[in-house]
């Protein structure tokens, strides 16, 4: 009998059918028995009355989390997982397990502390709810991706290992490449500036690593970066835009494959507003002062608690869940960032937060030559390491610019996770380098 997959069963009541998956729960109550099997896609609970349907699991000494396979008729029954239910179940047991697993998958909610749920990861990462964030995280990837393809971006892929650092200021992983320096990249952002060049418009999906020595809740040294380069722009507004496009993309697509994964977490999507309210850097600073009483002026960046701040007066004065930070400090931006032309100690650059935490970082670049070898000059900085990023440069780059989200701090907002190793699959951080 051909497979069927636990979430198609609703349309083969009345019919016997073979599901494969591992043993979730199973719970005797009376003479009843009750065997719920999980499958990439869901769950079916298989019911019988006759203690000998489960005898190949007793023969196999089998407990949770056991591979098998059951056949059986399918039976509406509202109330049921999935409103449907297996009758006269036939139990084939494919790899036993014997042992407990090291986290309670068959409870609604795993209440383990947070270093037993991640030494355990690789079972841990089983559990529905667990299961659920990751699914919501693989359509946030392909809803990036779709919306991107639709305005006429390629994907490519960039080189994880690089000579030069990219980000000024933020620590790097050495590698012996061979007996010469190399470094874990921090961004594809030279590469997909270069591929403007090529394409005018570009992304990758791909990871990306800071040797930051951060031990917070919303940090980790390895994360996935959802990554987007445009040409012929007229400033960072226009980055904004298609920003704002590809935040509703993804959460569309969201709403549109991942109903279920959503309710069962309980996440409501937020609304995209068709312009996300903006504020300058200098004005933000000046309103938590006049709402909040703290003088962050002369400040380079903005605290987690600033963008708390911030988020709260977006919802207050304009009910969104978003808002740009425009024209931070040229002080606290890469080399490569392009200037405010109006007010040159501001840059065109811009953070989006999404409830009161940074999502996303972008700007306009510079795109001239000689503005990079006079900005690496300013910096302290030899053009030397970046010849082959400068020679793109030389032989005419449109004005561009481009932005970046962080997949892992996107979930952690949507779930309302307090930690942002909750919703990635095999967190690195400071302390952690296993599973």
């Amino acid at each position: 009998m051909e497979r069927v997959r636990t979430s198609d069963i609703g349309a083969y009541v009345g019919r016997r059918v073979r599901v494969q998956g591992w043993l979730h729960a199973l719970r005797l109550l009376g003479g009843v028995s009750f065997l719920v099997v999980r499958d990439g896609w869901g769950m079916v609970q298989a019911v019988t009355e006759d203690a000998a349907d489960l005898a190949p699991l007793d023969e196999a000494g089998a407990g949770l989390e056991t591979v098998l396979a059951v056949e059986g008729q399918v039976v509406a029954m509202p109330q049921a997982p999935g409103g449907v239910e297996l009758h006269h179940p036939v139990i084939e047991v494919i790899t036993p397990v014997r042992d407990e697993p090291p986290v309670p998958l068959s409870k609604r909610e795993m209440k383990v502390a947070l270093p037993t749920l991640l030494d355990h990861a690789v079972v841990a990462n089983r559990h529905p709810a667990r299961r659920a964030a990751f699914r919501l995280a693989a359509a946030a990837m392909a809803g990036f991706r779709a919306t991107l393809q639709a305005a006429g971006f390629t994907e490519i892929q960039t080189p994880k290992i690089v000579a030069s650092a990219t980000e000024s200021g933020a620590n790097v992983f050495r590698l012996d490449y061979f007996g010469r320096d190399a470094f874990l990249a921090q961004s594809p952002q030279f590469y997909k500036q270069i591929m403007v060049g090529v394409f005018e418009r570009v992304y990758e999906v791909g990871p990306v690593f800071r040797a930051e020595p951060h031990d917070t809740a919303r940090h980790i040294n390895e994360y996935v970066s959802l990554d987007a380069e445009m040409g012929f722009i007229r400033d960072h507004l226009d980055v904004m835009a298609q920003c704002r496009d590809v935040i509703a993309g993804m959460l569309a697509a969201l709403g549109e494959s991942c109903r279920a994964e959503l309710d069962m977490l309980g996440v409501a999507l937020p609304a995209v507003p068709a312009e996300i309210p903006r504020i300058h850097f200098a004005d933000a600073q000046d309103l938590i002062l006049a709402r909040h009483g703290v003088d962050v002026r002369g400040e380079p960046d903005l605290s987690p608690q600033d963008e708390r701040w911030l988020g709260e007066w977006a919802r207050e004065a304009h009910g969104s869940d978003f808002v740009f930070v425009t024209g931070y400090p040229m002080r606290k931006r890469p080399f490569y960032t392009h200037p405010d032309p109006r007010r040159p100690e501001y840059s065109n650059s811009f953070d989006l937060l999404f409830r009161g935490t940074e999502l996303v970082t972008g700007g306009q670049r510079l795109h001239r030559y000689e503005d990079y070898i006079a900005a690496l000059s300013a910096a302290g900085m030899s053009p030397e390491p970046f010849s082959h990023y400068l020679e793109a440069f030389r032989f005419g780059m449109p004005p561009h610019g481009g932005f970046a989200i962080g997949l892992e701090r996107l979930l952690m907002q949507l779930l309302g996770a307090s930690n942002l190793r909750l919703v990635t699959l095999f967190p690195r951080d400071l302390n952690r380098l296993a599973p």
